[in-house]
């Protein structure tokens, strides 16, 4: 079946993200979107998934990977950062991610249908993460939006893995806000010529890069996992008047109070691996399930590879494990993680008029259910062939 077009899937139950309690109906798929969802629904002879006894979920979402940017064990095929500059805006994912990397494979296998993929955390500014779909040979035909966000990072990455490195925060930090002054600047002065290209300020590309992120039509995407650094990106953030979002948050569990009341989302871990730096050392599931309780909206992260692509649903899963609801858990990795990356027109749920991104599955993949047929775009994109529906 993988790569057939389907046009109908039957007899499912289906998690839509939307309510909180599942229910059975049929889905009718048009032109790669969901075009109906209810009761014995015409198939107009396309291919019909006959889901009884399977449960069916939207296409599971990762806010915050890199994946495809990683080769194997050659270290000089990793692509995810540039270690000679501290800034790097100019730098966007699109020119380095490889469609034909495996982990989007394996990505598939997991239910993994977009994921929000960029630079690493070395450089205090990396450049541009972007949403794409995970099957396609060509980035350019996988891209939702292009960019989502720019990359900062603050703490013991730009201070330790940077080969002209920080040596303490409030340099690190500087840095940022000098880079956004003179951004403005340079903005500031295109605009008072009026397009005329003689009087333009000379061309930088960084700067364009940061035009954007000025005028809020991106956020910046802060690596943060220290409760005095994530409040040092949020001061940034209100000085320059400019979108965030909050990556790992760590230590957000002492202050989800305050994180809560200043209401920035919040894209939480990794937390199912052993901790690499001691910033991290708080970041656990149920600091987690502490954010959402307080009020934060937050979605959860492999932050590959550090965790493998195909174990997000097993990280939202753990939320369960430490009390939190299903439904709210099934939200970390699909609605809210399509809001965090602003794309949630497009995917996240299962409502009529959005991408037919489709998981179906024995039992609940959160809770280590096997996903059987993984559907992208209103195709099969993965199979599990090991066993027969």
């Amino acid at each position: 079946m993988e790569s057939q077009i389907v046009s109908l899937i039957t007899n499912g139950q289906i998690h839509d993200a939307v309510h909180a309690n599942p229910y059975q109906a049929d889905i009718a798929i048009r032109d790669g979107r969901i075009y109906a969802i209810g009761k014995k629904l015409d198939s107009y002879g396309g291919t019909v998934i006959d889901a009884k006894g399977m449960d069916i979920f939207p296409g599971f979402i990762d806010a915050h990977t890199h994946i495809g940017l990683f080769g194997f064990a050659d270290p000089n095929t990793k692509d995810d950062v540039e270690k000679y500059k501290r800034c790097t805006p100019e730098n966007r994912a699109i020119d380095a991610i490889d469609p034909q990397n495996i982990d989007f494979g394996k990505a598939r296998r997991g239910g993994v249908t977009t994921v929000c993929d960029g630079p690493g955390s070395v450089n205090c500014i990396g450049g541009t993460f972007t949403a794409i779909k995970t099957f396609g040979s060509c980035i350019d035909d996988m891209i939702i939006k292009d960019p989502v966000a720019m990359k900062i990072a603050f703490g013991e990455n730009p201070k330790n893995k940077l080969l002209d490195p920080f040596t303490s925060r409030m340099t690190n930090a500087a840095c940022i806000r000098e880079y956004l002054y003179k951004s403005m600047e340079y903005l500031e002065k295109k605009e008072l010529v009026k397009g005329d290209m003689y009087k333009n300020p000379a061309y930088h590309a960084g700067f364009e890069a940061m035009i954007p992120v000025i005028q809020r039509k991106i956020p910046m995407k802060a690596h943060v996992h220290r409760a005095s650094d994530i409040f040092t990106a949020i001061r940034i953030a209100k000085e320059f008047n400019i979108k965030l979002t909050l990556e790992h948050v760590s230590d957000g569990a002492e202050i989800c109070d305050k994180l809560a009341a200043e209401g920035y989302p919040i894209c939480a871990g990794p937390f199912i691996s052993t901790f690499s730096k001691v910033e991290a050392i708080n970041a656990d599931p149920q600091g987690v399930v502490s954010l959402i309780r307080a009020g934060c909206h937050v979605c959860v992260q492999t932050d590959f590879p550090v965790i493998a692509e195909n174990n997000l649903p097993l990280c939202a899963g753990m939320l369960i494990r430490e009390g939190l609801d299903d439904f709210e858990a099934l939200k970390t990795i699909t609605i809210n993680a399509a809001e965090h990356i602003e794309i949630a027109d497009r995917v996240g749920s299962i409502e009529i008029g959005k991408d037919a991104d489709l998981v179906i599955s024995l039992g609940n993949p959160l809770m280590m259910g096997t996903v059987m047929i993984t559907i992208i775009d209103g195709v099969v994109r993965f199979e599990n062939t090991f066993l027969h529906i």
